[in-house]
C-alpha cells in the first residue's frame, strides 16, 4: 500500500482538485482571457447583435441653401434693385458649383427677373418715364381725393376749376389763403347698387342745398358770388367703395378763389337771431326738395308733393315765430311776418291737392309772393341781421351733375 503524501504547502499540484467536504466536487477549467471592449471583455469573434446603447444613429445632412440665391430671388421678384439682384444671382451660381451647396433654381430665377427689371429701367432712364413716373409719387404723396375731405376744409385744384372730376386731384390748403373751394357738408349715398350719375346728382342737388346754412347758420351772410359745389362718387370708384357726397362753396366765376371761411358757429348769435334763423332753416329745407323739372306740368304728382311738403314748413315756422320771446323792437314785425306765413300756408296746401296743373299754378303763384325774402327784410333789420337778399340761385356745377333748387331763401 502506498502512503499519501502529508498535507502541507510542499503538497504537489495535480490536475484534480481533491473534493471539498459535503458534496462532489468538479473539475475546474481553465477561462479564456478576451481583449477588454467598451462594454466589458470582447470575444475575438464578431457579435450577430449590436450592443444597445444611447447615441443617435448618425445621418448625412443636406447641402445647404446659398444664401445670396435667395437675395437674387426676393430681389428679382420685387424689382426694387434690379442690379443687385442681378449680381448676387451670378455669384450664387459660382458659389454653389464650388461648394456642392442648394438653390441653382432660385439663382437662376432672381438672376432672369433681376435682368429684365434693369432692362425696364434702363428704357425709363433714357425715355424720361421714370421721371414721369417719380413726379406722379410726389403728386400722389401730396394732394389727397375727395373722399378724404371732410366738413371745413378749404382745398385746390391744379386747374382752379370746381367743375371737374376732382376724385382723385384735390389738395388741402389752409382756408385764411386763398383757395378754390371749402366743404360746409359731406354725406354718404346708401344702396350696393351704383345709383347713377343722373340719381346720385339729383341727391346732391337736394341735400347739399339743404345743409348750407348748418354750416354758415345765415345764408343771407354768405356772398352772391359764393355758389354750391358738390362732388359725387363716379362708377369706378363706387366699386371700390366710395359712397361719399362732398358739398362746398365755392366761387361763381370760373378761375376765381374764395378767402377766409363761411362757417358761422352760433355762439356768434343773439338768442332772438338764433330763434330766427332755426324756424327759417325749416322752410329752407322744404323749398329746396322741388322736383328736377323744368315744368310743373312734366311731374305734377312731384309738384304736389312738394307744395306739401313747404306747407307744412310754413305751419311749423310760423308757430316757432308765434312762440318765440322777443324783445319790444322785434316783436311786432316777427308777428307780421308769421301772418305773411299763415297766408302762404294756404295757398301752398290748396296747391298740394289741386286736381290739375292750372289749379296749381294758381294757388303756387300767390303762395310764392307770400314767402319773397323781401318780405324778411323788415325782421332781419331789427334783429341786426344782413338785409340783403341772396340772388336767385340755380346752384353750381357739380360733378357730372347739374345744380339745382328753387333757390329761395328766407
Amino acid at each position: 500500500m502506498s502512503i499519501p503524501p502529508p498535507p502541507g504547502p510542499q503538497q504537489p499540484q495535480g490536475p484534480y482538485q481533491p473534493p471539498a467536504a459535503g458534496g462532489p466536487q468538479y473539475p475546474q477549467y481553465p477561462q479564456p482571457q478576451y481583449p477588454q471592449g467598451p462594454y466589458g471583455p470582447q470575444p475575438p469573434y464578431p457579435s450577430p447583435y449590436q450592443p444597445w446603447g444611447q447615441g443617435h444613429v448618425p445621418y448625412v445632412l443636406p447641402a445647404p441653401v446659398n444664401g445670396l440665391a435667395i437675395a437674387s430671388l426676393v430681389l428679382g421678384l420685387l424689382c426694387c434693385l434690379p442690379g443687385v439682384g442681378l449680381v448676387l444671382g451670378v455669384i450664387a451660381l459660382i458659389q454653389i458649383r464650388r461648394r456642392g451647396e442648394r438653390g441653382r433654381a432660385m439663382a437662376v430665377v432672381g438672376s432672369v427677373f433681376s435682368g429684365v427689371g434693369l432692362a425696364v429701367w434702363v428704357l425709363l432712364l433714357a425715355t424720361g418715364g421714370a421721371a414721369e413716373f417719380w413726379e406722379g409719387v410726389k403728386e400722389g404723396a401730396s394732394e389727397t381725393s375727395s373722399l378724404s375731405l371732410s366738413t371745413g376744409d378749404c382745398f385746390d385744384t391744379p386747374g382752379d376749376s370746381l367743375t371737374g372730376d376732382l376724385v382723385t386731384d384735390v389738395t388741402r390748403v389752409p382756408c385764411e389763403d386763398a383757395h378754390d373751394g371749402e366743404v360746409f357738408a359731406t354725406y354718404d349715398l346708401e344702396g350696393a347698387e351704383y345709383p347713377g350719375d343722373d340719381a346720385s346728382g339729383g341727391s346732391a342737388d337736394h341735400r347739399c342745398y339743404a345743409l348750407e346754412d348748418t354750416y354758415a347758420f345765415d345764408l343771407w351772410a354768405v356772398p352772391d358770388d359764393v355758389a354750391v359745389y358738390y362732388f359725387t362718387p363716379s362708377e369706378d370708384s363706387w366699386s371700390t367703395g366710395d359712397r361719399s357726397v362732398v358739398c362746398a362753396f365755392g366761387s361763381a366765376a370760373e378761375g376765381e378763389k374764395l378767402t377766409g371761411s363761411y362757417r358761422a358757429q352760433v355762439g356768434a348769435f343773439t338768442p332772438e337771431q338764433v330763434s330766427y334763423l332755426r324756424a327759417a332753416h325749416i322752410l329752407n329745407v322744404a323749398l329746396d326738395t322741388a322736383p328736377d323739372t323744368d315744368y310743373i306740368e312734366d311731374d305734377l304728382p312731384g309738384n304736389k308733393a312738394w307744395a306739401g311738403r313747404v306747407a307744412t314748413a310754413l305751419g311749423k315756422q310760423s308757430a316757432m315765430l308765434r312762440s318765440g320771446k322777443w324783445s319790444a323792437g322785434t316783436e311786432r314785425p316777427v308777428l307780421a311776418l308769421a301772418a305773411d306765413l299763415d297766408k302762404a300756408r294756404t295757398e301752398w296746401a290748396r296747391a298740394a291737392k289741386a286736381p290739375d296743373v292750372d289749379t296749381f299754378y294758381a294757388h303756387y303763384d300767390k303762395g310764392y309772393k307770400l314767402i319773397d325774402p323781401h318780405r324778411a327784410v323788415t325782421v332781419r333789420d331789427a334783429l341786426g341781421l344782413s338785409v340783403d337778399p341772396p340772388a336767385y340761385d340755380d346752384g353750381g356745377q357739380g360733378a357730372g351733375s347739374e345744380g339745382g333748387g328753387s333757390g329761395m331763401q328766407v
